[in-house]
Order: C-alpha cells, then structure tokens, then sequence
C-alpha cells in the first residue's frame, strides 16, 4: 500500500479518554507530592545494572579465570545489558529518569556504552514505534526481519510456518546485528526517508561520532582482552557472542510480548495515510501488558511489562507504573477500551509462541480480502 504524506490518527468523534487519564494521573502524583521522574530505588537499580555489565569484565581481565568461569561472567554481563537496555537507557532517552536534560543524556548515552546508538535509537523508538505502534509501514518492531514474520500484512512464505520454533534463535542475534549493522543501516535509511532532520553537517558529525564509537566499543571488548591481558581471541570472542545472544533474547523476547500476541491489532493507513482511531486508544489496542503483579520481572524488565502505562506516559519513570496501572485500567473500563493483559510471563509467551504459529499460517490480509 503507497501511503500519500505522513500518516496521522484521525478520530470521527472527540474522545475524551485520554483527556481524563492524563488528568487524573497528573492529580495522583500532585496530590501524592511525587515528582514523576526516577527515585532513590531507580537510582540503586541503575548502579546495579550497570555493575552487573562493568564488574564481570573487570573480574575476567583481572582474574583471568578458566573458560567455564569466564564463560558465567560473560553471560551475567549479557544480563546486564538487557538490564541496562531495559531499566536506565530506556527511560533516559525516553526524557523520564531526571527533569534534569544533562542527567537524561549522560544515563541515556548507557546504550552507547553497550555498543549502541542513542541516537538512532531515539528516532526508531520514540518517535516510530511509540507514535505508529503496530502500523507495518512505520513500526519497525513488527517489520519482518529476514525470516520472521510479525504481522498480518506481509507475504507468508513457506519457511514462515516453522517460525514458531527458530525465532528465538534469531532473537538471540538482535544485540548483535545491533552493534555491528543496525546503526548504519538505521542512519542511512532515516536520513533518506527524511526522519534525520539534521543538516548535512550535523549527519557528517554524528557519522564520524558513530564510527568513533563503534571503533572504541569493539576495541575495548575484543582487542583489551587479547592485547593486554593475553587471552585467546578465540575464548575472548565466544564470551562476546554468549554476551549477546542471552542478552539478545531476553530484549526481544520482553518486547515482543507486548505487542506480537493475540488480541493486538495491526491497523493500517488509507491510501491518505490517515488510521481512524484516537492516538490513544489505538496504543490500548496495540498493546498488551503482562506479569503485572510479578515484582522481580517488574525491577529487571523497567517496567515494560507495563507497557499499555509505558505507551500512555513515555515521560513517566517506570517505577510509578505499579501504582498508574489501577487509574489507566478503571478509566478504560469508564470508556469501553480494552485493557489487555496476561497474568504471567508464561501465559504471555505462550500467547507470543501462538502469534508467530498464526501470523507463519495467516496469508496476507490484503490478498485474503482480495
């Protein structure tokens, strides 16, 4: 489907839905004296997060243990980078851990220093997916990704049928198809579809910065280890990849059970790009929260598994999530919205592992219609 200009929400009728939520949400924290950014809990998490992915490094090269001990570290470390993904660059870049701008960067930036792209990452996710969630021609998460298929939309092909069982191999490799391509291929691709609005200069910069980046990240976790402290590249490399595929499947895994599970909707714009529906309603009918009452998955997973509060107030720390969730959920009940969620982590990703059988089944809806 061409899409003429960008794609907007147009709702036939002024919905009042989110009007009142927002209200009675901004009176909760006013009425409670509750700034809505991080607090001291967020700040502990934070350090032990990050802890989690610097210590073990340092044991590796100072201690220079054997493989099998090596091996443990560099599989907490990968733990540590989903955490830190999840739990403190997430809110940074989302402008919800300080009011203060320089803190919001400084632990934003978190993401390049697992080898990531803040940047890039702010335009992909805050700016598409949170705006056009689920909506195949902007939603990059639920774009296919060489032989996964996340929405109806597509073509099913033959291999589409056994998704069910590969994918979270191919989850696995997110963090590391991250580090190495994603933000090249992200850079370029925004920057010709017109979502970089930085001058040709600011591009030029950024570019050189990205390279820069890269270049000191692989340096520091490939070369050090080997250069400096005398460990086989072979082991150093092995740790590297284990680092990425644990921490790989746990980011694509909590993400995707927000969105590609039974129950979502994947709307599609006219041919004017306009989707009827209000913003809001359209991210309840997109999104589904799961483990709610789970306190450990609530402090590891930044409150994602909040994801219907996440969507409704980006600009929200995590931590308040727990105590908004009744206020979203009463008012969409007040409004007739659907507040979708799966009581726990195994009930969603049964519901996940049952998406991918359908959608590897489901031929494209266009030609179904056809």
């Amino acid at each position: 489907m061409k899409v003429k200009g960008k794609v907007k929400f147009v709702s036939k009728d002024r919905n009042l839905f989110f009007a009142t939520l927002r209200k009675r949400v901004d009176a909760h924290f006013a009425e409670n004296n509750i700034p809505k950014t991080a607090n001291t809990a967020m700040v502990v998490k934070s350090v032990v997060l990050l802890t989690a992915y610097v210590l073990p490094f340092i044991l590796l090269l100072s201690l220079q243990p054997s493989l099998g001990i090596s091996l443990g570290l560099w599989f907490i470390m990968g733990l540590g980078v989903a955490g830190i993904g999840m739990s403190v660059m997430h809110d940074a870049n989302h402008g919800a851990y300080s009011n203060s701008k320089t803190v919001n960067e400084l632990m934003g930036h978190t993401l390049n220093l697992v080898g990531g792209s803040a940047f890039n990452w702010k335009l992909q996710h805050n700016i598409l997916h949170h705006t056009y969630t689920n909506v195949v021609e902007m939603d990059e998460d639920i774009q296919d990704r060489l032989v996964l298929r996340f929405n109806p939309h597509s073509k099913v092909k033959f291999f589409h049928q056994l998704q069910w069982l590969y994918a979270f191999v191919f989850y696995g490799l997110l963090t590391l198809y991250w580090v190495l391509a994603k933000d090249f291929v992200q850079y370029f691709l925004f920057k010709k579809n017109g979502v970089n609005a930085n001058t040709t200069k600011e591009n030029r910069n950024y570019l050189l910065k990205l390279v820069t980046m890269k270049t000191i990240y692989f340096f520091t976790m490939l070369a050090v280890p080997v250069l400096y402290f005398n460990f086989s590249f072979l082991e150093v490399l092995l740790g590297f990849l284990l680092m990425h595929f644990v921490a790989g499947i746990v980011l694509t895994v909590v993400f995707q059970l927000a969105h590609t599970v039974e129950g979502t909707s994947h709307p599609r714009p006219d041919e004017n790009g306009a989707i009827e529906n209000d913003w809001a309603i359209h991210q309840l009918n997109t999104t589904v929260n799961f483990s709610r009452n789970n306190k450990w998955i609530s402090w590891y997973v930044g409150g994602l598994n909040y994801q219907i509060e996440h969507h409704l107030f980006p600009r929200v720390c995590h931590v308040h999530y727990p105590a908004i969730a009744p206020i979203v959920r009463e008012t969409a009940a007040e409004f007739g919205i659907p507040y979708m969620e799966n009581e726990t982590f195994g009930q969603a990703l049964r519901s996940h592992i049952a998406t991918l059988h359908r959608f590897g089944r489901l031929p494209n809806i266009n030609e179904a219609i056809a």
